[in-house]
């Protein structure tokens, strides 16, 4: 085929591709609820902010009075070049129905619809708020055509770091279908660098804010002078309109002309992805006909091999280990505690350090105990439903299985942190106390968090880094931590208020408490009998 007709079959694919991802979004209530809340969020502090850019555009008297324009052209190529490479790596990969597209157009057409749509969508959740940005910012400055030179400057950027991004991306998951070891060693060490990196981020806001480091000597490092002249071609025809200068030219010429080569180097990587067998499966394939040799590394220990739940429970640890993916969700834990890092650290050498420790351990494990197995047990169990309607195993025995396996991972955190910052200053009556409230707590997250995922199941896969995996609906996730996390707070303060005496007894305080434990143990258990008539409808239903 020419490629004029695999620009046409191109720009069809992405349109369609482009068109159902609208559909899914608008036939899901659960989605459109979250899209809902996020424009709602980001929405009004977009309102907020008009004014003030609005003002901006009316005070500034040239392109370098802008404030972060300088490290703003060059974070706006890698962020849109890294946000593509992931994109590629987590969603776009593949396309629906592969199998006859391939054998109907060429793969060429595949990439560019593929892409087309991506820039579709980044341009939806992107373009909008930047558009309305750019507005406010050319109606200050007297400049509408504003917005139509800054497009036209910012389209090309747009495109070739997509088109890289793509090609980027399926060359990554090629290297990664190779060395599978690595796709291991990678998942771990990125969910690490990314807590690390959230944590470090609120260590270093500290210092700027303190003044120990300057914000404006580290955007320096970030200025580009080539790309920064081409951005600031988007203000040709405004009143702080600058002269292009070769390096500009330059600049241009090289977006245009790298978008064509791009496209070329994705296409061959995309074609080797899709017609090159996966090794790892085509080994496994040719070992299926080989009698399979028990090696014994299911048998569940001791503890787990005395009851029927435990069992399961133990294979609930051993799938998660092996797909770790499915652990996915809990980066959430890293938004909500990161930010308490900065603080954390602050206190390292205060007295109360070794009690904040165990406090952050019981916090930490409570959390664990619920989000790790129970946020989505009816779409976690959905490819085992053929094994479940035909076992004579009660759902109960299914959901004792997932309390126990977040236990399992929770209590060692509750237990043994607490236990550990007694030699380092805690006295030992608020280390065991802590201990001991703390394990009651992560029975009632478990209890929780069963209830609260059955109530809004999810089950469509999505990729993560290569592999399918189910997440967690983001309502179940912000409910369960919103809940969790501060109802652990308040009855650790309690507890510790307690333990020192510090605690008048007040009618008040006795009524506060009374509703307090009534909910805190009520709701769990009303949440894991309605788990419990939810599981059993579904799997009778």
């Amino acid at each position: 085929m020419s490629l004029r007709q695999d620009l046409r079959h191109g720009g069809r694919i992405g349109r369609a591709e482009f068109v159902r991802s609208l559909r899914r979004y608008s036939r899901d209530t659960r989605r459109l609820v979250g899209i809902g809340i996020a424009v709602l969020f980001f929405g009004g502090n977009l309102l907020f902010a008009l004014p003030a850019v609005y003002a901006l555009g009316r005070s500034v008297q040239s392109v370098s009075r802008i404030p972060y324009f300088e490290p703003a052209a060059t974070l706006l190529p890698l962020g849109l070049f890294l946000l593509a490479t992931l994109r590629t790596m987590e969603r776009l990969s593949s396309v629906d129905s592969e199998d006859l597209l391939l054998t109907t157009v060429h793969p060429r057409a595949v990439v560019v619809g593929l892409i087309t749509a991506e820039i579709g969508r980044l341009l939806l959740w992107f373009g909008v708020p930047l558009v309305a940005i750019a507005g406010a910012f050319a109606v200050g400055l007297g400049a509408p055509a504003l917005l139509v030179t800054a497009g036209v400057v910012v389209l090309p950027v747009v495109c070739c770091a997509a088109v890289w991004g793509y090609a980027v991306g399926i060359g990554l998951l090629r290297v990664l279908r190779r060395l599978p070891t690595v796709r291991r060693v990678l998942k771990i060490s990125s969910v690490l660098v990314f807590v690390a990196v959230v944590v470090l981020s609120q260590v270093l806001a500290r210092d700027l804010v303190t003044g120990d480091i300057s914000l404006e000597s580290i955007l320096s490092l970030l200025s580009v002078d080539p790309l920064v002249d081409y951005l600031a071609i988007g203000f040709v025809g405004t009143p702080v309109s600058t002269t292009v200068t070769p390096a500009a030219a330059i600049v241009l010429a090289m977006w245009i002309g790298l978008t064509p080569v791009g496209l070329a180097v994705a296409e061959r990587q995309a074609s080797a992805l899709w017609f090159t067998d996966d090794p790892v499966r085509t080994s496994a394939s040719e070992g299926a006909s080989e009698p399979a040799v028990s090696e014994g590394g299911f048998s569940p220990p001791r503890p787990f091999a005395r009851s029927k739940s435990g069992r399961v429970a133990w294979g609930y640890l051993t799938r998660a280990v092996r797909h770790p993916q499915e652990f996915s969700h809990l980066l959430m834990l890293v938004f909500l505690l990161g930010p308490l890092g900065g603080t954390f650290f602050q206190q390292s050498s205060s007295e109360g350090f070794p009690l904040l420790v165990a406090g952050a351990g019981v916090l930490f494990g409570v959390y664990l105990s619920g989000a790790t197995f129970g946020l989505n047990p009816l779409g976690d169990d959905r490819p085992q439903l053929p094994l479940m309607l035909l076992t004579e195993t009660v759902p109960g025995t299914f959901l004792r299985a997932r309390v126990l396996a977040g236990l399992t991972v929770g209590l060692p955190f509750v237990v043994l942190v607490p236990l550990a910052s007694i030699p380092a200053g805690t006295r030992p009556l608020d280390g065991v106390t802590f201990a001991a409230v703390g394990t009651g707590f992560s029975l009632l997250a478990a209890l929780f968090a069963l209830g609260l995922g059955c109530a809004y199941p999810i089950y469509e896969e999505r990729e993560l880094w290569g592999a399918e995996t189910v997440a967690p609906s983001m309502l179940v996730l912000m409910g369960y931590s919103v809940v969790v996390i501060g109802g652990t707070i308040i009855g650790l303060v309690v507890t510790w208020f307690g333990l020192n005496g510090n605690l008048g007894v007040t009618s008040i305080l006795v009524g506060g408490l009374g509703v307090y434990l009534l909910l805190s143990v009520g709701v769990p258990l009303l949440s894991y009998l309605y788990s419990q008539r939810r599981y059993r409808r579904y799997v009778l239903d």
